[in-house]
């Protein structure tokens, strides 16, 4: 799993069946210190996620496990939200790495 800031939403009048009623979300994958791995990244939400959570993103095979995204054409699946981060002894500010700006590390 991956660390990711959703930034955004997808919409889409035509897609495949397996997606209808899905809802799809725009995240950056980031670090432990907010940087900017990958942008724009779209996923599936199963877990409620909207703009500016921190979610755990499944990706792959495992994308697909969640009973929200069983069975769909998916490489990526939003399947929690970060509640705590500590990297060794060390706790992440969860709200500094929600609202750092894309890239920024900062």
């Amino acid at each position: 799993m991956r660390i990711a800031r959703v930034s955004g939403r997808v919409s889409s009048s035509f897609k495949s069946e397996g997606l209808a009623g899905k809802r799809m979300l725009v995240a950056d994958i980031i670090d432990t210190a907010g940087k900017t791995l990958e942008r724009s990244v779209v996923v599936v939400d199963a877990c409620g996620a909207g703009p500016g959570d921190l979610v755990l993103v499944a990706t792959g095979s495992a994308a697909r496990i969640p009973s929200a995204s069983a069975g769909i054409p998916t490489d990526a699946s939003a399947v929690a939200f970060i509640d705590h981060l500590s990297v060794g002894a060390k706790d992440i500010d969860l709200k500094q790495l929600a609202r750092q700006k894309e890239g920024s590390g900062k």
